[in-house]
């Protein structure tokens, strides 16, 4: 097993561009396959900017979304039987008692005063401020990501900003590439679209230009969220001792879970009104499938021993940052749609009510990625 305090050596370096290489490359390569298996040029989805050929049918289907809540409540029940039931436990209100004997930091403070200057911005259409409407969504998320982590400080938890500033900091660039993938991947189910950008299709660099800093923020929200999350342990109680799963051939069996992923792509261009959920599924598959073939530390690596906090507290974060997402995205001049085949129904926002389902895997793969791009630890970081 590899060790993350070895991370700097050549030889982990090297592997380690290695496996991100061969994983950005089948996450390219499955949906073109599939894309010539329904016999569409697979030409037309290697272009920048990344744009769907046509968005999805938003549509609803009534047994489809009733097998769609299905399998999202049989997946999540047991895990919210296990935290509902049972007393908090001491280390809450001993985590609750510190806080409260802790300021909440001065530079915190500044950070919310920033994010409530860009939501203003965000959302009221001021005279001549049209263009900072636009760009609104990056200080927005990046006092986001500030707040919380004084927040975490305040609560007495370890504090990514503060402990690893490098690691921190990598986490900017290494998301937006991450995202350029999902945009990627969504050219061929068409499930977002944006408008209000004020950027035509055909211009390449500006749309990067405008694009690279908003995506840049996904996974610094997402982990500093997961590490708030970490500081409550009634949100994850019971779960260090829940279900252990003790493959007998684990190389084996991520073997199987690699090809998974990789033929959950090829099907999503083939059918991608009926099988767009594995846009979120098939990539965390196959990172931590090459992550385990590697014999390394990866997310569920505790899940052996019955522990799973981490991968529980990962999707809450997501869940959460998809809600603040969703949120301010709905009177945000630039900002997107959703088009979703058989569940375009009940909004919370711009986004269907099962649309936020996606968000539990995509919390799976913000920390995968961010371990895979940056060597972070893909434990949570707690008190």
């Amino acid at each position: 097993m590899t060790s993350i305090r070895n991370e700097h050596s050549p030889g982990v370096v090297r592997r380690h561009g290695l496996q991100t290489a061969a994983i950005v490359l089948l996450i390219v390569v499955a949906p073109l396959v599939g894309s010539g298996l329904a016999g569409i040029d697979a030409g037309a989805f290697l272009r920048f900017p990344p744009r769907p050929l046509e968005p999805a049918p938003g549509s609803f289907t009534p047994w489809a979304f009733a097998l769609y809540a299905l399998l999202i409540v049989g997946v999540l029940a047991p895990f919210v039987l296990r935290i509902t039931t049972g007393h908090a436990p001491a280390a809450s209100r001993a985590v609750q008692a510190a806080s409260e004997a802790r300021p909440f930091p001065a530079w915190g403070w500044a950070a919310v005063g920033m994010l409530a200057l860009a939501w203003l911005v965000a959302w009221v259409p001021i005279p001549g401020l049209e263009e900072a409407r636009r760009l609104s969504f990056t200080p927005l998320w990046v006092a986001y990501t500030i707040g919380v982590s004084a927040w975490i400080q305040r609560r007495g938890g370890r504090v990514l900003m503060l402990e690893q500033p490098r690691r921190f900091l990598a986490l900017f660039p290494a998301s937006a590439l991450f995202w350029y993938l999902f945009e990627y991947i969504n050219q061929f189910t068409g499930n977002w679209i944006y408008a209000g950008t004020g950027v035509a299709d055909h211009q390449a660099l500006n749309w990067f230009l405008r694009s690279a800093l908003p995506f840049s923020t996904v996974l610094p929200a997402v982990v500093v969220t997961r590490d708030l999350f970490a500081t409550w342990p009634a949100l994850s109680r019971g779960l260090d001792d829940f279900l252990p799963i003790r493959p007998s051939r684990p190389r084996v069996m991520a073997a199987w879970l690699l090809l998974a992923g990789v033929v959950g792509l090829v099907a999503v261009a083939v059918w991608p009104d009926a099988l767009y959920a594995l846009v979120w599924v098939g990539p965390p598959l196959i990172i931590v499938a090459v992550q385990a073939m590697s014999g390394e530390r990866h997310l569920f690596s505790p899940v052996c021993r019955g522990d799973w906090r981490d991968a529980w507290l990962a999707v809450l974060a997501a869940l959460f940052c998809g809600l603040c997402w969703e949120l301010w995205n709905i009177f945000s001049l630039a900002r997107w749609t959703y088009h979703i085949p058989h569940a375009q129904v009940l909004h919370v926002f711009e986004m269907p009510l099962l649309g936020y389902a996606g968000y539990l895997p995509f919390g799976i793969t913000c920390i995968v990625a961010a371990q895979l791009l940056t060597g972070l630890d893909p434990r949570a970081r707690y008190r």
